[in-house]
């Protein structure tokens, strides 16, 4: 009786041995994945801020500039690209919309992020763009992958359509959680004026035609959960000039339209770090707490088998000096 229940403990402990690694290094893999239905809205505020009036075209500084950002997963068009991409796509149509301390629009911004679902790398497909331009991703966007590691990653920037490293600053701890601190500056650079304009029957076209153009720079900074890899915050020093100014009519042939340091609303922080700390306990249940778990139990069950089959093959009566 005993060496049978020693070969059942022993089928035991090689079922759970086994299964550590399985499900560590194929099953999380294929399980843990952006849901294609997300929805998520942030608001950051700079405060206060140099903002333009787009009534007497001077810049002057204002109580506060805010920009609402939201992530919305479009399940038809994710499931459109996956059956031609064959693997999990997401597809985020995100929004950045700015409005100045009246609550004017100042300027909106639409993108479509089209990503993959499990590694969060850029899938390139048809309707991938920024403000209607067709845009070819490189690099991440909004979301670090599962378990981000210490080193430097390619980010795409909006603003300018192109990629650049972000690089990683260290580790910090921040709301109670350990978190990757990344950065990333973005030089002068001619980027094209935003579709929508905030003055009625103005197009950017007619702007452009002018010979006036839209520069920026950018510090941007993001502390970053590495095991579910989504910022639990996010900071930018940004600032947009417009130059040439004066074939618009400006006084100065250099204008500030936008200045100012950007910041997670607190609300925000708040229930964004509440969410990741719940997503980040599953994520360790499969990386994790289960492996590690499975593995000590084949162990334990392992030596309990041994110990029976050695208790097996001592003779009835016998005794130890």
């Amino acid at each position: 009786m005993r060496r049978r229940a020693g070969l059942v403990l022993l089928a035991l402990a090689v079922f759970f041995a086994a299964l550590s690694p399985l499900l560590r290094w194929y099953a999380f893999p294929r399980l843990a994945k952006v849901p294609p239905n997300q929805y998520q809205e942030v608001v950051l505020e700079a405060k206060p801020a140099t903002l333009l009036d787009y009534t007497t075209l001077q810049a002057k500084e204002v109580e506060k500039v805010t920009i609402v950002q939201t992530l919305k997963g479009n399940v038809e068009e994710s499931e459109k690209i996956e059956r031609s991409a064959g693997r999990d796509v997401v597809v985020w149509d995100a929004l950045s919309y700015i409005e100045g301390p009246d609550g004017k629009m100042v300027s909106a911004i639409p993108e479509r992020y089209i990503f993959d679902a499990h590694t969060q790398a850029p899938v390139n497909a048809t309707g991938e763009m920024v403000d209607g331009d067709p845009v070819r991703r490189e690099g991440i966007e909004f979301k670090w992958p599962f378990l981000t590691e210490k080193r430097d990653y390619a980010y795409f920037d909006a603003q300018t359509r192109t990629t650049a490293p972000i690089h990683y600053k260290g580790t910090r701890t921040f709301r109670g959680l350990e978190v990757y601190y990344f950065e990333q500056t973005i030089p002068w650079t001619k980027v094209p004026m935003p579709k929508k304009m905030p003055i009625e029957g103005v197009t950017a076209e007619q702007i452009a035609q002018t010979g006036m153009t839209r520069w920026y720079t950018t510090k941007r900074m993001f502390w970053v959960e590495p095991v579910t890899g989504a910022p639990v915050n996010g900071e930018e020093i940004h600032t947009e000039e417009l130059r040439d100014a004066r074939k618009m009519g400006m006084s100065e042939d250099t204008v500030t339209a936008f200045d100012g340091h950007v910041k997670m609303r607190e609300d925000y922080i708040a229930d964004t770090v509440e969410l990741v700390k719940s997503q980040r306990v599953l994520v360790l249940l499969l990386t994790s707490y289960l492996p590690w778990g499975f593995l000590g139990l084949g162990i334990g069950l392992l030596a309990l088998a041994l110990w029976l089959e050695a208790r097996s093959r001592r003779p009835d009566g016998a005794t130890t000096a």
